[in-house]
C-alpha cells in the first residue's frame, strides 16, 4: 500500500543515506588538501590505495557538490569541495596544445594519459555548469558554454578532432555508432538547459538531435532494448559480438534522460519509448536468480565477450531507482513502484555498506563484494550514488506531497 507515511519513511532512509553515509565518505576520505580535487580510488574503508586522479571524477565532483549546493542550499564543505574540483580541472587537465582533456593525471596534476572520447569534457562541463550556478560564477559558465560547444563540434564530426588518435576500429573498415556517446549528451544538455536557460533554444536543437538519433539509430523495438554498437546507419551487428551487446544500465539511465526530455517537450511518443527501453533494459538486464542487475547481455543469447557480464555494478542499480520511480511518478504503473521497492531492498541487503559507509562498487554474480572491497576508482567516485540519492529524495518528496 503506498501512503503518504510509507512514502516519508522511504525518503528519510534515502535523506540517511546521503547525508549520513554517502556525502560524509566523501568528505571525510577522498579531499586532496594539498594539490586540491579528489582523490577516488578508494579501499572500504577509504583508504587510498592509488595516487593518480581520474579527470572524469573531477568534474563528476565537482557537478555533485554544486548540486547539492543548489538543491539543499549552500554549505561550505560543499562548495569548496566542488571549487577545488573546478581549480583543479582548470589548472591541470587541459592539454594545452589542442584544448582536449585527459582521461588521467598524477595527484599533482601531470598528465598521464588521453581518449579518443570526449567524456572528459562532457564531465568537465556539468561541473562547471552546476558550480556557475551554486557560486554564481560566470566564468565557470563560459568555459561550460565553451567545452559544451567544443563537444557537439566533435560529435558532428569527429574528423575536426584536433587530438589525432586511431579508434579502436578503423572506419575504412568497418564504421560504427556509439550508444554512450548520444546518451551522455542528452543528460549534459539537459544540465546546460537548467543552469544557463538563456540558451536554451541551442539546448532544445541538440537535445533533440541526440534523442533522435538515440531512437533512429540504437533503439531496437523488435529485441525491446537499445544496442550499444551499431552500424553507421544504425545496422544491427549480428555477426560481431560488440553488435550484440546490451548494457541494461545504460539502458535504463538513458531511459529516465529520455523521460525529462519527454516531460520538457511534453511529448506522449517519446515518453512511451523512455517506458518501453526502461522495460526492456530490465527484462534482459535482471537476474532473476540472484537479483540485481547483470553489466552485459548478448542479444541473440550468445557468451558476452565481456569477463565481467555478469557482475553486479553499483551504478546500474542508482541509475534504476531513479527510472522506476520517475516512471512510476510519471505514469502511476504499479510495477514501476514495485521496481522501485525491489531495487532499494536490494540496494540495502548488497550495496550498502552500513559499517564503513557509501556502496561497494563492484559484487560478484551471487552478490558478495569482489576482495578486497573497493569503494572508489578510476571509474567510481561520488556521482552516480549521490545523484541517485538526491534525484530520489526530490521524487519522494514530490509524492508525498500529492498523496
Amino acid at each position: 500500500m503506498i501512503d503518504r507515511s510509507n512514502v516519508k519513511a522511504v525518503q528519510t532512509r534515502y535523506q540517511d543515506m546521503l547525508f549520513k553515509s554517502v556525502v560524509p565518505f566523501w568528505l571525510n576520505h577522498a579531499q586532496d588538501t594539498q594539490y586540491g580535487g579528489i582523490s577516488t580510488c578508494l579501499d572500504r574503508s577509504g583508504n587510498i590505495y592509488s595516487p593518480d586522479k581520474s579527470v572524469w571524477m573531477q568534474g563528476r565532483t565537482a557537478w555533485t557538490f554544486s548540486r547539492l549546493c543548489n538543491q539543499y542550499g549552500v554549505q561550505d564543505e560543499w562548495l569548496n569541495m566542488a571549487k577545488s574540483c573546478i581549480d583543479f580541472l582548470d589548472q591541470h587537465c587541459i592539454d594545452p596544445a589542442d584544448g582536449r582533456m585527459y582521461f588521467t593525471v598524477t595527484q599533482d596534476g601531470r598528465p598521464l594519459r588521453k581518449r579518443r572520447y570526449f567524456f572528459s569534457e562532457a564531465f568537465y562541463t556539468i561541473g562547471h555548469a552546476e558550480y556557475a550556478l551554486a557560486a554564481g560564477d560566470q566564468q565557470a559558465l563560459e568555459q561550460a558554454r565553451y567545452y559544451y560547444t567544443f563537444i557537439c563540434r566533435l560529435y558532428d564530426d569527429p574528423s575536426s578532432d584536433p587530438f589525432k588518435i586511431w579508434p579502436k576500429t578503423l572506419p575504412e573498415t568497418r564504421r560504427m555508432r556509439s550508444f554512450s556517446s548520444c546518451m551522455i549528451m542528452l543528460d549534459v544538455t539537459s544540465v546546460m538547459r537548467r543552469c544557463d536557460p538563456e540558451n536554451s533554444e541551442l539546448y532544445d536543437r541538440w537535445s533533440k538531435r541526440f534523442a533522435d538519433d538515440i531512437i533512429r539509430y540504437h533503439y531496437k523495438p523488435e529485441f525491446h532494448c537499445v544496442l550499444e554498437t551499431v552500424g553507421e546507419a544504425g545496422e544491427f551487428l549480428s555477426e560481431l559480438p560488440e553488435g550484440r551487446v546490451i548494457n541494461a544500465g545504460h539502458a535504463i539511465e538513458c531511459s529516465w534522460f529520455m523521460a525529462d526530455e519527454a516531460s520538457y517537450r511534453n511529448d506522449p511518443v517519446l515518453m512511451q519509448q523512455a517506458l518501453d527501453i526502461y522495460n526492456g533494459a530490465m527484462k534482459w538486464g535482471w537476474d532473476e536468480v540472484y537479483g540485481g542487475i547483470k553489466y552485459f547481455v548478448d542479444v541473440l543469447g550468445h557468451p558476452p565477450v565481456q569477463y565481467e557480464h555478469d557482475m553486479k555494478l553499483w551504478w546500474p542499480v542508482s541509475e534504476a531507482l531513479i527510472a522506476s520511480l520517475k516512471h512510476y511518478l510519471e505514469t502511476g504503473g504499479q510495477r514501476y513502484w514495485n521496481d522501485f521497492e525491489r531495487l532499494t531492498d536490494y540496494m540495502e541487503t548488497y550495496l550498502a555498506d552500513l559499517d564503513y559507509g557509501e556502496w561497494f562498487g563492484y559484487l560478484r554474480r551471487d552478490n558478495k563484494p569482489t576482495e578486497p572491497p573497493a569503494k572508489g576508482g578510476i571509474y567510481k567516485g561520488p556521482f552516480h550514488v549521490p545523484r541517485a540519492l538526491m534525484a530520489i529524495d526530490l521524487m519522494l518528496q514530490t509524492l508525498a506531497q500529492k498523496l
